[in-house]
């Protein structure tokens, strides 16, 4: 059989485009904002990761073009060999020092930051648990490692429990999970995960890649928000939300931290930052940390969308975070209405599944600090207009 005959079977991905409505890859023409231009017309951004709107802040994008002027636009090589900056050095030092652990390591993506640490720290005989609803690359992280992988329902401690007991007293056990999930927005319930690791002896790890710049003290994330700083032995997180830039990070011990650095094969073997987006996610970090305002400015915003919607009878899930669904159910459904509010002006997530269950389907909104009330108030009247005429 030829390799290739999938490839020309029907898809769901031709079937939508025959029907106008693919909803993916609309380019953008203008900057990451909260109002963009996108296929020639202004949208409200209703769909970033953008969560502290620092992609077009003076400063940060001072900083890209000082880093390209002065180091080049790229490293050529992996951190082992050429591709270590200074900067990266800083960064990390400055990384750790803010989320208040011991080093911190930074990796070219986000996604392959959780690929590193997961396929290092998880060995042969061991066990990762993780929530059914983590991202992907925390799903390939633990196939990638040679450790045994068990995944609970989703935020149901009963069931973490029931997995936690069918470890092996002999064998190590790590809990992995994200702190904000992406898609549902709701957090991680961290102080019962922390207490049952230890009571059956396993580890902690979070996933803050919608946590930073968002929750706890100075936006220091999850396990801040919850006062167990101490309690979660490795955070993970990305440059591409909060800190506007490309590449991720982890945070832990020292011991954890360079054991990482010396066998992680997705570290060892890519290249590593470059210089403009290591100088942009450094300079972003120092905003985030001497502005704590803009965490609060975040929670504000993200609380009048809620408020509107709720005025204006958009069925939507209750969070406390930026990230607010709005339940559509059915699947074409969903990408109907998804592609009205763009028409009208607004651009939203759909999310179907397997992100999301058998008639789940949503829209995920997501908010930035730098919108403004009058932007949220035109971009949820246009929502509440399309969803009622649906």
């Amino acid at each position: 059989m030829d390799l290739f005959e999938k490839m020309y079977r029907p898809s769901l991905a031709e079937d939508l485009k025959e029907r106008g409505l693919f909803p993916y890859f609309h380019p953008l023409q203008s900057r990451q904002d909260v109002e963009v231009i996108m296929e020639g017309k202004r949208r409200i951004m209703l769909g970033s990761n953008n969560y502290l709107g620092l992609t077009t802040h003076p400063e940060v994008v001072a900083a890209a073009h000082k880093a390209i002027d002065e180091l080049g636009t790229g490293c050529s090589g992996s951190r082992y060999l050429n591709g270590t900056l200074e900067l990266h050095m800083t960064l990390e030092k400055e990384l750790a020092q803010f989320l208040r652990k011991e080093d911190a390591l930074t990796f070219s993506t986000g996604f392959q930051t959780n690929l590193g640490i997961l396929s290092a720290v998880v060995g042969l005989g061991d066990y990762v648990i993780c929530d059914k609803e983590n991202h992907a690359s925390i799903i390939d992280g633990c196939r990638l490692s040679f450790g045994k992988l068990l995944r609970y329902q989703h935020s149901n401690m009963d069931d973490l429990e029931r997995l936690l007991k069918k470890v092996p007293e002999s064998a190590g056990c790590l809990i992995v999970t994200d702190g904000v999930f992406s898609m549902g927005g709701d957090l991680a319930k961290l102080p019962e995960i922390v207490a049952l690791a230890k009571q059956y002896g396993a580890r902690v790890m979070v996933d803050d890649s919608h946590g930073l710049g968002i929750l706890g003290d100075g936006g220091r994330g999850t396990a801040s928000h919850f006062g167990l700083e101490n309690e979660v032995d490795i955070y993970m997180g990305t440059f591409s939300k909060s800190l506007a830039s490309l590449g991720g990070y982890m945070a832990a011990s020292k011991v954890v931290t360079d054991y990482v650095r010396h066998s992680s094969r997705p570290l060892i073997f890519s290249a590593s930052i470059p210089p403009a987006c290591t100088a942009v996610a450094l300079t972003a970090l120092r905003i985030l940390a001497r502005e704590p305002e803009r965490v609060k400015r975040l929670q504000d915003i993200s609380d009048f969308a809620r408020e509107c919607f709720r005025k204006k009878s958009v069925p939507i899930r209750e969070t406390s975070t930026p990230i607010i669904p709005i339940y559509t159910y059915d699947a074409y459904r969903t990408l109907e209405i998804s592609k009205a509010i763009y028409e009208g002006g607004v651009y939203v997530n759909p999310v179907l599944p397997p992100a999301t269950p058998q008639g789940e389907c949503l829209l995920r909104t997501s908010y930035m600090a730098t919108l403004t009330e009058d932007l949220v108030e035109e971009a949820t009247d246009i929502i509440a207009g399309v969803i009622s005429e649906a």
